[in-house]
């Protein structure tokens, strides 16, 4: 398709909105869903980013697909602004285990397209993630590494992670070196809150956002995208010995 000079200018210009703030109000981009010829061109601009374009409620959001994507939030970023300044790869681990989880706790089975409830308390978060992390603990070491190979995910570092993290107990002040599970909860809270995938709705609970539900039902679902990992998630609730094998 041939495109003329200003289609291509307004198509930029819209683009360009995208990129530097990975949003825009429909409002403020009216000719994105107003004229199919600038749609397309700023798909693909988009895509040749490694980019796809979601409409939610009032505000069209640029989503990165892929690691290598610029737009992509790097682990070096989220190492520097939001963990701890000695914090390793095994904590981003940890955080997309989190992550993960509470997606899961969202839709109640594999590929679910509607979320089952509305809001999740961080305390039960927290159990959630301890409970699938001691199912991941049933496995002797031999077994996780095989599912290491299968899943490309460091699942050793995540438990060890875990098991690092230090419960604050009641009464007792916690020192500069101690770092309690529910505070590294907090941690990928707030940059789930900064991504616009959660919102805090008071009493210690949080809710997904109507972007984090359009990303899980067109993307996180899909193995393409998730490389079956968050299967195997769903799959850690109940395991006992003999469904070992399955996995691996």
């Amino acid at each position: 398709m041939l495109y003329e000079q200003e289609q291509v200018v307004q198509a930029f210009r819209i683009y360009s909105i995208l990129a530097i703030d990975g949003k825009a109000y429909k409002d403020d981009i009216r000719l994105y869903l107003a004229d199919d010829s600038i749609k397309g061109l700023v798909d693909m601009f988009a895509k040749e980013v490694d980019c796809t374009l979601l409409v939610v409620g009032d505000f069209i959001y640029m989503i990165p697909l892929a690691i290598n994507s610029p737009f992509h939030v790097s682990n070096e970023t989220i190492k520097d602004k939001y963990l701890p300044s000695r914090a390793v790869n095994a904590d981003i681990y940890m955080m997309y285990v989190a992550i993960i989880i509470l997606f899961g706790e969202f839709y109640d089975s594999y590929q679910t397209t509607e979320a089952t409830r509305d809001f999740i308390k961080m305390e039960d978060w927290l159990n959630s993630v301890n409970d699938k992390i001691l199912s991941l603990k049933g496995y002797d070491e031999e077994e996780l590494i095989k599912l290491e190979r299968k899943y490309e995910y460091n699942w050793i570092a995540v438990i060890e992670k875990w098991d690092a993290l230090d419960d604050i107990k009641e009464n007792v002040q916690q020192t500069a070196r101690t770092i309690s599970r529910m505070s590294f909860m907090n941690v990928v809270k707030r940059f789930l809150e900064e991504q616009e995938l959660v919102e805090d709705i008071g009493n210690e609970e949080v809710q997904l956002t109507e972007k984090a539900k359009a990303i899980i039902q067109r993307y996180f679902m899909e193995l393409e995208y998730n490389r079956e990992i968050l299967e195997f998630i769903y799959s850690l609730e109940g395991k006992d010995g003999e469904d070992i094998a399955s996995y691996i």
